[in-house]
């Protein structure tokens, strides 16, 4: 585990603190840095398209202690690693990829994506992050485009290809049309996850709220998962520093330096300890036993 050497106290439950986009920008790649050495970020999902990866990739290797998954992304407001000849599907507009997981929805289903081009821009940004050396712990994928069953499938794939060992399932409180199709997905993705013999927090908190994370909010959402019992679950956070220019293209409404400041504040670690969980990463997931394939 991160806080020790030891072995998690069997009162203890374990939390993920995952923070998404490490290259999207290089504020907020410093800030997900900043939240992992003055905080509780343990984890950071790494954004191979955003463009300060190439700037910033580096900065990982100074910070043995992080948690390295991959991002995949086949949406967004960047283009993607490969060119248009080489996954010519993915291109819309003026370059990028579709910005959102309904527009990428929208052209799949229709049959205007290639599985092919996603399984190649896909691989493309496994190796980006491979190449840097690193033990990548899991995978995920921008806007949980991974959701959708045959980005699951796909992703479930590429886990076993490059020997990634664990996968986030996400999950929403089901309080609308969107958030029932999430939980509905999210078990199905469980399930295939789990006769893959993939790991994966038995619960996670992150979509709710996206981008909105104050020191409040962080305490009720601890004490919120600790109530559910599970023994070990994620909590997906977007951290950034304050002064970030390059960031103003994103209109996520995100408030990255709010995020920050919650997770580095003192009251976090209390928050962490006062709810019975110790932090650690993807690696500290128990391992399990591939069950039969779905």
């Amino acid at each position: 585990m991160r806080e020790n050497d030891g072995a998690r106290s069997p009162s203890l439950r374990l939390l993920i603190v995952n923070a998404d986009d490490f290259g999207l920008t290089p504020g907020v790649s410093e800030g997900i840095l900043r939240a992992h050495r003055n905080g509780i970020v343990t984890s950071t999902s790494v954004l191979a398209i955003g463009p300060a990866f190439p700037k910033v990739a580096g900065l990982l290797d100074d910070h043995p202690g992080l948690g390295v998954g991959v991002h995949l992304a086949a949406v967004g407001e960047d283009p993607p690693l490969l060119s248009r000849t080489e996954v010519p599907t993915l291109f819309v507009g003026r370059g990028q990829l579709p910005e959102t997981w309904s527009a990428f929805l929208r052209r799949a289903v229709v049959g205007r994506v290639d599985p092919d081009d996603v399984r190649r821009e896909f691989t493309a940004q496994l190796e980006a992050v491979a190449d840097l050396g690193l033990s990548l712990t899991h995978l995920d994928a921008h806007q949980h485009l991974h959701l959708w069953p045959p980005m699951c499938r796909l992703v479930l794939d590429l886990a076993a290809e490059f020997g990634v060992e664990a996968v986030r399932v996400p999950r929403c409180r089901p309080r609308s049309v969107t958030g029932a199709g999430v939980a509905a997905l999210a078990w199905r993705l469980a399930r295939s996850a789990t006769a893959a013999g993939l790991r994966f927090p038995a619960d996670a908190v992150g979509i709710d709220g996206a981008g909105q994370l104050d020191t409040a909010q962080l305490d009720q959402v601890l004490s919120r998962l600790a109530r559910r019992g599970r023994p070990a679950v994620e909590l997906t956070v977007h951290p950034g520093e304050d002064d970030d220019p390059d960031r103003v293209r994103y209109r996520w409404g995100y408030n990255w330096a709010r995020e920050l400041e919650a997770l580095v504040s003192p009251d976090a670690r209390r928050a962490v300890a006062r709810h019975g969980f110790t932090l650690g990463t993807y690696a500290d997931l128990p391992v399990v036993a591939p069950a039969v394939p779905v």
